[in-house]
């Protein structure tokens, strides 16, 4: 029970520091997008090296790394992740700081529905009855809000499909939380360290070394890796029908943020869309917690 207790604890703060994010994206949005980026993907390889070394796993750390290149199939599956998870970043960043943060809400309800859509034609599962139910409930959702506004949502899938493909990309390559994402940075950081380098200072506002713009870019890897952390320390010690639950917490905090603290517009369009999205996630889940109920009993 008390590990219950630990898991739920773990895991839900993960999902409300995620659902927090837009906040911090918002204090350095004077920087542009791909600047943000660069210093959350440099950042995070620093302080997940920090962890690693505090762990004192640097050498099992070294070993994976070496495994995981020596594999070609793990090193194209890890190299995509990485690309696929710097795209969600910046989606994201872009999202908050062009004010969508409702709409990037709207791309983490629908994740989990497009994460089964991809499992089916990349992985042959199959849907079932409540599974295909719920997707066209969120396809009639998204289609709604695109007849109705005149264009699709794209920044709501670009996250979607992007946070998608990067758990499916995941699968291929057996690593744990924290070495996956230092091995994911670790690709990404020369990239982002070249890029960061070669950026006039002058194009984005003349950030002095000390300010506070300056240490929440120093900042974004432990707010990047934080929540990780949490997750993985969670999600291991409850059932995953509750990680199911827990997941909504995040979307929906990105959804209050939107409406009430930076008052973007939340229509009848858009409340017609999120209902049709959320009836869909509500059967997906009732049937999600059914099946494994079975699956536990059938144990």
């Amino acid at each position: 029970m008390e590990e219950n207790k630990l898991g739920i604890i773990y895991t839900g703060g993960a999902y409300v520091l995620w659902g927090f994010l837009p906040i911090y994206w918002k204090l350095v949005q004077e920087v542009p997008p791909l600047a943000i980026l660069g210093h959350r993907i440099v950042w995070s390889f620093v302080f997940m090296t920090g962890v690693v070394l505090i762990l004192r796993k640097w050498s099992a750390f070294k070993a994976e790394v070496r495994r995981t290149l020596k594999n070609r199939k793990s090193s194209l599956g890890i190299t995509f992740a990485s690309i696929a998870i710097s795209i969600n970043w910046l989606t994201y960043i872009w999202a908050v700081n062009t004010d969508h943060v409702v709409e990037a809400s709207l791309g983490y309800y629908i994740n989990p529905l497009v994460s089964i859509l991809l499992g089916m034609i990349f992985f042959k599962e199959t849907f079932t009855r409540p599974q295909w139910l719920a997707f066209m409930l969120a396809v009639a959702g998204v289609a709604y809000m695109t007849i109705n506004f005149g264009s699709v949502p794209w920044l709501a899938l670009l996250l979607a499909f992007s946070f998608g493909v990067y758990g499916l990309l995941k699968k291929t390559v057996d690593l744990n939380a924290i070495f996956g994402l230092a091995i994911e940075t670790l690709i990404m950081t020369p990239i982002a360290a070249i890029y960061l380098v070669s950026l006039p200072q002058g194009n984005w506002g003349e950030i002095q070394w000390i300010s506070l713009t300056s240490l929440l870019l120093f900042g974004a890897g432990v707010a990047t890796a934080i929540p990780l952390l949490l997750f993985a320390g969670g999600a291991k010690r409850i059932p995953l029908s509750m990680v199911g639950f827990l997941q909504y917490i995040a979307p929906t905090i990105m959804l209050l943020i939107g409406v009430f603290l930076y008052n973007e517009p939340f229509t009848k369009v858009h409340l017609v869309s999120f209902l049709l999205i959320w009836s869909g996630l509500l059967i997906y889940t009732y049937s999600r917690v059914k099946r494994l109920r079975k699956y536990d009993q059938a144990a």
